[in-house]
C-alpha cells in the first residue's frame, strides 16, 4: 500500500483530493465532504450495529443543519473517502483549543467509517494516519478519540495505530 498527498480528481466538481493511495481494490482517495455526499455518508453511519439504532433517517434536516454548521467553522472538517467514484469511507476531524497542556490545541477524530467490503484493506489506517499527519502539521499536541465500549474490534485497530486507552470517558444524554 502506497500513499501520498496532491490535488487528483477524475471528477472537476468534486473537492480536490486531500490524499490518494493504492489499496487491493485501486486508488483510494480522501477529500472535503460535500453537501451531496451527505445521503452516502448516513449511509455509512446506520450501516453499523450501534448506529442503526441511534439514527433517523426519516428527517434529513437536523443532519443537513449539522453539515451546514461542520462545513462553515474551520476547526472542522468533514472528510469522505472515494474508490473507483464512489463514496466507501468517511470521518470527521476537529481542532479543539484548550487551556491544558499549556494551552495546546487537540485534534479530535470522530465518526470513523469503512464499508464492510473494504475493511481490512488499509484504507482505516490511512484514513487516521492523515488526521494524525494533518494534526501534526497545526501544532497539535494530541489526537484523541472516543469509541464506544462494545467496539472491542476498533479498540484493537485504534491500539495498533498507537493509540492507548488512558482516560475514561463518560456521557450524559440530553
Amino acid at each position: 500500500m502506497k500513499w501520498h498527498a496532491g490535488v487528483v480528481t477524475t471528477d472537476p466538481a468534486a473537492a480536490p483530493a486531500l490524499m490518494t493511495a493504492d489499496v487491493d481494490s485501486g486508488t483510494f482517495s480522501l477529500r472535503r465532504a460535500t453537501k451531496a455526499d451527505l445521503p452516502r455518508i448516513l449511509a455509512l453511519l446506520v450501516d453499523d450495529q450501534l448506529g442503526a439504532t441511534r439514527e433517523n433517517l426519516d428527517d434529513l434536516a437536523p443532519y443537513e443543519r449539522a453539515f451546514e454548521m461542520i462545513d462553515g467553522d474551520p476547526a472542522h472538517l468533514l472528510v469522505v473517502g472515494e474508490l473507483g467514484g464512489e463514496v466507501v469511507a468517511t470521518f470527521q476531524l476537529s481542532y479543539l483549543p484548550g487551556l491544558s497542556r499549556r494551552g495546546s490545541l487537540r485534534a479530535q477524530i470522530e465518526a470513523v467509517r469503512v464499508d464492510d467490503a473494504l475493511r481490512g484493506q488499509g484504507v482505516g489506517a490511512l484514513m487516521v494516519q492523515w488526521a494524525i499527519d494533518q494534526a501534526r502539521a497545526r501544532g497539535c499536541s494530541l489526537v484523541q478519540l472516543t469509541t464506544d465500549k462494545s467496539r472491542a474490534a476498533a479498540h484493537r485497530f485504534y491500539e495498533r495505530l498507537g493509540f492507548v486507552a488512558s482516560h475514561e470517558g463518560m456521557k450524559l444524554k440530553l
